[in-house]
């Protein structure tokens, strides 16, 4: 697919240095370009900003699994993931899949048909698709099979997390709703609880066998993250085993050990959207406020990063050029693309363009092609 030659003029353009009012933004063959080429394109009335890249969202699994059982066409559902990701302002877009005990959508299998599906569509695609692995810290039967299997699946970035009710478990009582997760996941639910229990009896073997197993990932170039931290010691265990990426810390002490220690900080957009984290955890406005994050992340809806960024900036809790980063630049820069986050020239040219009035996504262009275009700026583009 050929990329776009055009200038836009007229539209407020967030550029590195700041927005600039009614200003002009040149690309061609997919990258920013320092001087104007190609058809003009007015679109006075829009803001132009660099594209979205979601940094951890797993909002794809209603769109491959609509249906408990209706995942025979997988492939097209990895199509309209991306439809609704462009629709959202997403340039880049990290899709994270579970490989836990939990099993159904989270089983083993299950991410396995999933990194293929992204892989059969993905070069069809035009929004950059980034499958990322969810690992159970627990399940250390599978340790010795995953860099293989990451190898084969073709992944660059796992993060851990451990969702094992430990509390429950080392009272021996069953965790709520463990009889529905059972028979979600196909099995009988005292064979469930016997496999928790076993997991939870096999807790002193993580953190040797963690260590072996991150030290394999690093060596083969892996981008590893934690998910959840909660301390600051678990923050620098992760550290220590090469993952300097804490998805979602719980607390602000979590947040602070991670920026002394220089690691990247992903907070969720949907924290910032309703004002709280929905599971009682620190507020992402609180920590975006005390300069404790780097990336605001779809989490669970997509919409949310647009919205978070602009409410950031409406508020006046950060400028719109730092909120914005939250969802470009930051991004960028803690998943290694160099190439890609702003307006300079010479980077892919990812945008997305706003109308200024409502703030709705008008069109979307990854590497300088349409992903979403609606109503009158698709007139415009078309002359």
């Amino acid at each position: 697919m050929t990329s776009l030659n055009l200038t836009l003029q007229g539209a407020d353009l967030l550029t590195p240095e700041g927005l600039q009012i009614r200003g002009e933004l040149a690309f061609g063959a997919g990258v920013i370009l320092a001087e104007p080429q190609g058809r003009a394109v007015d679109l006075s009335g829009y803001l132009v900003l660099p594209g979205i890249i979601d940094p951890h969202g797993d909002g794809f699994e209603r769109h491959l699994a609509p249906r408990r059982g209706a995942m025979k066409q997988m492939a097209e559902g990895v199509v309209a993931v991306e439809a609704e990701l462009a629709a959202n302002g997403m340039t880049t877009a990290v899709l994270a899949q579970f490989y836990s005990w939990e099993g159904g959508l989270r089983s083993p299998d299950y991410a396995g048909q999933v990194f293929e599906a992204v892989a059969q569509v993905r070069g069809d695609l035009v929004t950059d698709l980034v499958p990322q692995l969810r690992f159970e810290t627990h399940m250390l039967d599978d340790y010795a099979r995953l860099p293989s299997l990451i190898s084969q699946w073709g992944l660059s970035y796992i993060v851990f997390n451990d969702h094992l009710p430990h509390d429950r478990l080392a009272q021996g009582k069953k965790p709520p709703r463990l009889t529905g997760q059972a028979l979600k996941a196909g099995r009988n639910p005292d064979k469930h609880f016997e496999m928790l229990l076993e997991m939870h009896r096999r807790n002193a073997e993580v953190p040797a066998a963690l260590e072996t197993l991150c030290s394999q990932l690093r060596a083969s170039g892996l981008r590893i993250g934690s998910h959840d931290d909660q301390t600051a010691i678990d923050r620098a265990t992760w550290r220590a085993r090469g993952a300097e990426i804490s998805e979602f810390p719980e607390t602000q002490e979590a947040a602070e050990a991670a920026r002394a220690g220089r690691d990247h900080i992903i907070l969720g957009a949907p924290n910032v959207v309703r004002g709280g984290s929905h599971k009682g955890n620190a507020s992402a406005l609180d920590l975006i406020a005390m300069g404790l994050c780097d990336a605001l992340a779809s989490d669970y809806h997509y919409p949310s990063p647009r919205r978070a960024a602009l409410m950031l900036a409406r508020s006046g809790v950060l400028d719109l050029t730092t909120a914005w980063g939250l969802v470009s630049s930051g991004p960028a820069r803690l998943l290694g693309m160099s190439d890609r986050g702003d307006f300079t020239p010479g980077k892919r040219a990812d945008m997305v363009i706003l109308d200024k009035s409502s703030e709705r996504v008008a069109a979307t262009l990854s590497g300088g092609r349409v992903s979403y275009m609606s109503g009158e700026v698709a007139t415009r583009f078309m002359g």
